[in-house]
């Protein structure tokens, strides 16, 4: 199971970017990706969630309305659309899998620690 991560920069307030997660040695579509966020000084958070199969959605409260998460089915490939970012937002974000379930529930996106593999972060920088 590899995850690779790309599409971080540095924009201003109100702006957008679109991170990118490329999956490797399994199907990203079956089991349950997720994008996660750690600023300094601060704990990892789960940002957003997308359910294996089903494709249920969960975002932190934080960024509904701002962010969407989605999948490429013929790329491997798991996107977070971020729009509006704000200089809250500013982070390293990573995507990771808690492969081999699929469950896509926001006590799955809090409990950080269940995440089993990760690919490596994306910085973000929100300028205001």
């Amino acid at each position: 199971v590899q995850l690779q991560a790309s599409g971080g920069g540095l924009v201003q307030a109100g702006g957008s970017l679109r991170l990118s997660c490329r999956a490797r040695g399994f199907d990203p579509h079956r089991f349950v990706m997720g994008w996660f966020r750690q600023a300094p000084g601060k704990e990892r958070e789960g940002v957003s969630c997308i359910g294996g199969n089903s494709g249920s959605t969960v975002y932190v409260e934080s960024v509904k309305g701002r962010f969407t998460i989605s999948r490429d089915e013929v790329q491997n490939v798991v996107y977070l659309q971020m729009d509006g970012l704000k200089s809250e937002d500013t982070a390293v974000y990573y995507c990771a899998t808690d492969y081999p379930e699929g469950l896509c529930v926001p006590w799955v996106l809090k409990n950080v620690h269940r995440w089993d593999y990760w690919g490596r972060g994306t910085q973000v920088t929100v300028s205001s």
